[in-house]
C-alpha cells in the first residue's frame, strides 16, 4: 500500500495498514486545541452552551466537561440522553418536542435526575401538550425565535403573546429565548457582524418586550461556530452555542478562515480501482462521507488536483491528472465538507494521538434511540 508522501504529514496514521477504510479518525491533539480556543474566544465558561450534534460521543462531552463546561445543546432525545450519561448538569434539548417525544423526555427526567432538561417551543399548541405531561415539575422550556432561517421558531414580535400564554400552565417555566442562525456563515467579516448584529437586534427586541410587560427577564442562547463569537461580544447575558467547533470541516476552514480552529476529524479511503490514466474510484461513497451537499463533499490532504466527478452509495470516482502513482490500494486521506452528518455514518470512530490509533471512541447518539 502507497502514501503519496515520503515526509509524514499531520494527518497520516501510522498504522493505517491495520485499520479498514473508510474509516473516521479523530486527532485527539487538535481536538483539545480546538476547545482550548473556544475557551479563548469566551473565557466565561459559563457563557458556554456547545452543541453535541457535531460529535454524539460520550468521551468528548466528557473532554468538554473536563474543560469546566457544564451546559449542553441537543438535537434529538438520544443525543440528551448521552449527554445526561456523561454526568453534565444541564442540557437543552434545541427541538420543538411533541407526540411520542413528549414521554421520552418526561423517562430522561425520571432517568436522570442529576441533569437538568429543558426544550424548545414556538407555538402555544405545543405548550399546552408539554404543560399537560409536566404538572407537578415544571419543565423549563425556551421559546424558539425564527430569525431569518426560516426554519423553526416564532416571529420574535410574537415572543410576548407566547410567553403570557405559558405563564398560565404552571406545568411550563419558560426561562429564556433561543435564536439559531444556521444562514449566517459569511466569508466577510463586516457582512457576517452586520447580520448577526441585525439578528441580535431582533432577539433583544423579544427579550424586551417581555421585560417591559411582565418584568422577567429571559436568558438568551444564540448562534453557532460561525457566528458565536459575534453575540459573545454584544452582551454578558448572552449564552452561545458552537457545535463544528470540536472537529470543524472543509466547508467551515473555507468559508471562515478568521476562525482559529483547525480539522480534528478526518476520513480515510482506499483507491478501490484505476478506470483509465486520469481517473480512479474510492471506496467512500454515500455510506462513508455526507452526501448533502454538491460535490466535492471532501478535501482531499494527499491527492493534489484530486476532483470528485462522481459518487454512489460504496463508490467515489475522482479526476487527477495522472493516476500512474496511485495503485489499487493507495491510502488517500480527506477532511469532510460537512462533518457534523458524516460523524453520524459511523458506529465507531478511530481515535489518534501521535498519529497512531490503538482504540475507538463509540458513536453512541447517532442511534435515534439509547435506553428511553
Amino acid at each position: 500500500m502507497l502514501l503519496l508522501s515520503c515526509v509524514a504529514m499531520w494527518f497520516e496514521i501510522k498504522n493505517i495498514e491495520a485499520i479498514d477504510s473508510p474509516a473516521v479518525f479523530i486527532l485527539k491533539e487538535r481536538l483539545l486545541e480546538n476547545i482550548a480556543a473556544l475557551k479563548t474566544l469566551v473565557p466565561d465558561v459559563a457563557r458556554l452552551r456547545p452543541h453535541v450534534k457535531t460529535h454524539k460521543m460520550l468521551e468528548v462531552t466528557r473532554l468538554l466537561l473536563a474543560a469546566g463546561i457544564t451546559q449542553f445543546k441537543a438535537a434529538t432525545i438520544a443525543e440528551a440522553e448521552m449527554v445526561a450519561m456523561a454526568g453534565a448538569p444541564d442540557v437543552l434539548l434545541a427541538y420543538q418536542v411533541t407526540g411520542p417525544k413528549v414521554k421520552r423526555l418526561r423517562a430522561l427526567r425520571a432517568a436522570y435526575p442529576h441533569t437538568v432538561f429543558s426544550c424548545l417551543i414556538d407555538t402555544a399548541a405545543v405548550a399546552d401538550e408539554l404543560a399537560q405531561d409536566f404538572p407537578e415539575q415544571p419543565l423549563a422550556v425556551y421559546i424558539d425565535l425564527n430569525v431569518g432561517m426560516n426554519r423553526t421558531g416564532i416571529a420574535p414580535d410574537r415572543a410576548l403573546a407566547l410567553y403570557q400564554h405559558c405563564q398560565a400552565r404552571p406545568g411550563l417555566q419558560v426561562v429564556g429565548l433561543h435564536a439559531y442562525d444556521g444562514h449566517i456563515n459569511d466569508t466577510d467579516l463586516a457582512l457576517r457582524q452586520r447580520h448577526t448584529d441585525q439578528v441580535f437586534a431582533l432577539t433583544q427586541r423579544a427579550q424586551t418586550d417581555i421585560e417591559t410587560a411582565t418584568g422577567h427577564r429571559l436568558l438568551l442562547v444564540m448562534g453557532g461556530s460561525p457566528t458565536f463569537y459575534n453575540y459573545a461580544q454584544h452582551s454578558a447575558e448572552v449564552v452561545v452555542s458552537p457545535g463544528t467547533f470540536v472537529f470543524w470541516d472543509g466547508f467551515y476552514q473555507e468559508a471562515l478562515p478568521d476562525m482559529p480552529f483547525q480539522p480534528a476529524a478526518i476520513v480515510a479511503t482506499r483507491v478501490l480501482s484505476v478506470v483509465d490514466g486520469e481517473t480512479l474510484t474510492l471506496d467512500l461513497g454515500h455510506k462513508a462521507v455526507a452526501a448533502e451537499r454538491p460535490l466535492p463533499r471532501v478535501r482531499f490532504l494527499n491527492l493534489p488536483g484530486g476532483v470528485p466527478i462522481g459518487q454512489s452509495e460504496e463508490h467515489m470516482v475522482v479526476r487527477v491528472s495522472d493516476t500512474a502513482a496511485l495503485a489499487v490500494g493507495t491510502v488517500i486521506y480527506a477532511v469532510p465538507m460537512h462533518v457534523c452528518p458524516t460523524i453520524a455514518l459511523y458506529e465507531h470512530v478511530y481515535l489518534v494521538q501521535n498519529q497512531e490509533s490503538h482504540t475507538t471512541w463509540k458513536v453512541s447518539a447517532r442511534n435515534r434511540m439509547i435506553t428511553v
